[in-house]
């Protein structure tokens, strides 16, 4: 990772600012004015501008606008399409706008993602990426899990995670947000606050990362009444319990942390289309190539949560756990990742592969609960905050729901209830 970050000491710059906002309202006109100032050539030019709504990711709008232009095929026309992605409402209060811009450049520099067009006031144009869109059921096929355990290990492998440190999230803005708050020297401190507060914890790392992030949504959650603030109270109790336990820096990457996606669900990996080198890749080993979109979460992380993380949206929105890989697979996908990272890294691959994979199992394994987490506290947000036809509400429980699984097998509190085993747990126990 050092090395290659010397090869790179220049982040990569932002593109042009458009002042111009999409409307929801006037999509198309909205949509038409944003391609216009990005290509104004294409006002006057031969071939009509169409715009191709996708659906509504849960977060954000996204529309694909091309001009259909005589005598080009349709590769062509993909080719020069646009992707236009707008914000859903209030998501600055989830998600770092700058930090989501920096981190699509860098990874456009790397060749890991479409190039970066232009960002706007609520949005980001880039371009269009062609490929087959996966769905949960396709996560669960080899020919697809190890397609993006290969890239997912690219990714940890090659990407600067001091690129982003700098962007804005960092443990001032947290200490800002609780108010009443004050210092805390002990990272881990157990000290009361205020009935309607509560302290952030000071990780020991600078710069936007997963717990730095997971701070900031439990600082944002709603406490409008007395069972919120409790609910808040509690959660940041686990959060306090969660980095204690799992904060240790003994991963890969560099302290711990690699630049990870964390949001790997099937909408966001992309099968590439065949071209003569992938078929040749196949005729080998019949693994398909992806990529991976929507950059919005991505931050410095430890490995074994990206990990879990994609594992964990094998089961889809609707969190079917019976879609969840068994040990037997992920310790295959691992295997695969291990195998990808040795390949794409430099000096920071160091040690052998077996005891690699090894530590990654137990790892992940050991991470398991958090994505529950993390989305749990998300959604609890969106709740609050969003206009989309969603049952977040609904949606935070069931993820909770799984963390609170995971920790009641851990303290073994579930096995001296004496109560029934979790499926999603039974399922993570499976051998095959």
């Amino acid at each position: 990772m050092d090395s290659t970050t010397a090869q790179n000491n220049t982040a990569p710059s932002l593109p042009q600012y458009i002042p111009l906002s999409y409307n929801h309202a006037d999509s198309q006109g909205s949509a038409l004015r944003l391609v216009l100032a990005l290509f104004p050539d294409w006002e006057h030019a031969d071939g009509k501008i169409e715009f191709v709504r996708f659906t509504d990711g849960i977060t954000n709008t996204l529309l694909k606008i091309i001009r259909r232009a005589p005598g080009l095929s349709e590769e062509q026309i993909d080719n020069e399409a646009v992707l236009m992605r707008a914000y859903g409402n209030n998501t600055e209060i989830i998600i770092d706008r700058q930090r989501e811009a920096r981190s699509h450049a860098l990874l456009a520099s790397r060749g890991l993602a479409p190039p970066l067009l232009a960002r706007f006031k609520n949005g980001l144009l880039y371009r269009f990426i062609q490929g087959q869109v996966t769905s949960p059921n396709d996560l669960i096929q080899p020919r697809v899990w190890r397609g993006v355990a290969r890239r997912l290990a690219e990714w940890h492998a090659v990407l600067p995670i001091d690129e982003v440190a700098d962007s804005t999230g960092g443990q001032e803005q947290l200490q800002d947000a609780a108010v009443g708050s004050v210092d805390v020297a002990d990272p881990f401190s157990k000290q009361a606050a205020r009935a309607d507060d509560i302290i952030p914890i000071t990780t020991r790392q600078a710069g936007p990362n997963l717990w730095t992030v997971l701070q900031k949504w439990i600082l944002a959650l709603p406490v409008t009444t007395e069972k919120e603030r409790e609910r808040r109270r509690k959660l940041q109790q686990e959060f306090q319990w969660i980095v204690a336990e799992l904060y240790d820096e003994s991963g890969l990457g560099k302290n711990g942390l690699v630049f990870a996606h964390c949001d790997l669900l099937s909408a966001n990996v992309i099968i590439q289309p065949k071209s003569t080198t992938t078929l040749a890749t196949e005729a080998k080993d019949g693994v398909e190539t992806v990529s991976f979109i929507d950059y919005e979460y991505a931050t410095p992380s430890p490995a074994a949560f990206d990990i879990a993380n994609n594992f964990a949206e094998w089961g889809g929105y609707d969190c079917d756990y019976n879609m969840l890989p068994t040990r037997s697979v992920r310790k295959a996908f691992l295997e695969e990742y291990v195998q990808s990272y040795y390949k794409h890294s430099s000096s920071s691959a160091t040690g052998n592969q077996e005891e690699v994979v090894s530590k990654l199992c137990l790892d992940v394994d050991l991470f398991r609960g958090i994505p529950g987490f993390y989305w749990g506290v998300w959604a609890l947000i969106q709740a609050t905050i969003s206009q989309i036809d969603f049952d977040y509400a609904s949606y935070a429980e069931a993820r909770l729901g799984e963390y609170w699984a995971w920790k009641h097998e851990v303290d073994g509190s579930r096995a001296q209830s004496g109560a029934e085993m979790p499926l999603r747990e039974r399922r993570w126990a499976q051998e095959a």
